[in-house]
């Protein structure tokens, strides 16, 4: 924890970017992946264990192990969700996927909780309803992850088209799933950004009023249309995922949209995501929301509140763990408890 703020990370990714996993019959996937790369590489902060080091390579498969070490033991993290990112342009087995995804929740059932996903354009509608029955009721997913919006028009999908889209968010009602979540905005190379709009979240989120919505990234550039959105609908959420990112090189702009977030849609519906790893770890991110302050001349010029130190603490894990039905106190306890077994078991006393 950081202070007494228990930290629920609502996404970090175990991606899967190595050589091997790379689409052979797509000429542009190898590009592609090093793009993206080199766009993230602007981003991660500097003086960081990993991000110096200019022999590691970041092209790699991620392991629960270094995860692990990566999010828990670098940062103040208690809990978080590892997310499928069910991206197939240029990756044969998706760009973060399933079965590492499970793997890591599995490894680690008292602090990581399993986000599966699913496209119904990868190899059917009917596959990827089996896929939600299977990552649900088999793996154990808690929640599920869309990624509409891809490199071929072909492939590019709308979250209010009611032969496509739905069967989705049903199945996943039926299988016991509450909280779906919504990669928008963000566009990779040279993908069309109105599939990535968020405006296509209105009818799910009018017509699935028992449903949760998370949309990540602040539906970047579009900005504007998921202010209003989350502020109309009660049950769509916004995570910060990757977006301390940006403080280090553009303070102002994050100052700018998260007062604007706390005036419009408040504290209540804001979830903290770091995006490890490849963001890099989420200790220099939290070090950066922790000292982060609303400056006095967009308070007096917009309107904008100044965050507190009770917003810190329902954004960085009070709201997510109530949409995913933790009890805070108990966790702490239950952490507590794996904590001093990990201690003993160095010393050789207990049996871990």
């Amino acid at each position: 924890m950081i202070d007494d703020i228990f930290v629920f990370d609502n996404v970090i990714h175990l991606y899967d970017m190595s050589t091997p996993n790379m689409r052979r019959d797509r000429a542009d996937a190898i590009p592609a992946r090093d793009k993206i790369l080199a766009h993230v590489s602007k981003l991660r902060c500097p003086g960081v264990p990993l991000h110096d080091d200019p022999d590691f390579d970041w092209a790699r498969r991620w392991e629960v192990d270094e995860m692990y070490d990566l999010v828990f033991n670098g940062s103040a993290t208690d809990m978080a969700m590892t997310q499928v990112v069910p991206m197939f342009d240029w990756f044969e087995d998706w760009y973060a996927p399933v079965l590492t995804q499970y793997a890591m929740a599995a490894t680690h059932p008292t602090r990581v909780m399993f986000c599966g996903g699913v496209d119904p354009m990868y190899r059917g509608l009917n596959d990827a309803l089996e896929q939600i029955d299977f990552q649900v009721g088999t793996l154990g997913a808690k929640s599920l992850k869309f990624y509409n919006g891809h490199a071929k028009i072909a492939d590019c999908w709308r979250c209010d088209d009611e032969r496509i889209a739905y069967p989705l968010f049903e199945r996943a009602h039926k299988a016991g799933v509450r909280v779906l979540q919504f990669h928008k905005g963000n566009p990779y190379g040279l993908q069309n950004i109105e599939y990535l709009s968020p405006i296509d979240l209105q009818g799910p989120a009018r017509d699935f009023p028992d449903m949760d919505f998370v949309v990540h990234h602040l539906a970047l550039p579009y900005f504007e249309e998921i202010l209003s959105i989350a502020a109309r609908f009660p049950n769509v959420y916004l995570s910060l995922a990757g977006y301390m990112t940006f403080y280090r090189i553009a303070p102002r702009r994050v100052q700018d949209h998260l007062g604007c977030l706390l005036q419009m849609v408040g504290a209540d519906k804001i979830l903290w995501g770091s995006e490890a790893a490849l963001a890099g770890g989420p200790a220099p991110y939290l070090k950066a929301f922790m000292e982060l302050d609303i400056p006095e001349d967009l308070r007096v010029g917009y309107g904008y509140p100044q965050i507190t130190h009770a917003d810190r603490k329902k954004i960085l894990g009070e709201n997510f763990a109530r949409l995913m039905g933790v009890d805070i106190e108990q966790k702490k306890l239950e952490l507590a408890s794996l904590d001093t077994a990990d201690v003993r078991a160095d010393t050789g006393t207990v049996k871990a």
